[in-house]
């Protein structure tokens, strides 16, 4: 699908872009790049992965 923004992430995983931050911090969500300004860019594909793991572990 491509490069997902920490907004469409979080409105993806319906959590705050703060979360996302987070994950990505904590090594759970792997941004595959950064853009100009230096926000992290993720795979969407990763990002659904993840979503799938969290939900049979119990929530994101």
């Amino acid at each position: 699908m491509g490069l997902m923004t920490v907004k469409e992430v979080a409105a993806y995983l319906g959590v705050q872009e703060v979360r996302v931050e987070r994950l990505e911090r904590e090594s759970l969500l792997v941004a595959k790049e950064k853009d100009t300004d230096g926000n992290a860019l993720f795979d969407s594909a990763d990002v659904e992965r993840y979503k799938v793991l969290a939900e049979r572990l119990g929530g994101i």
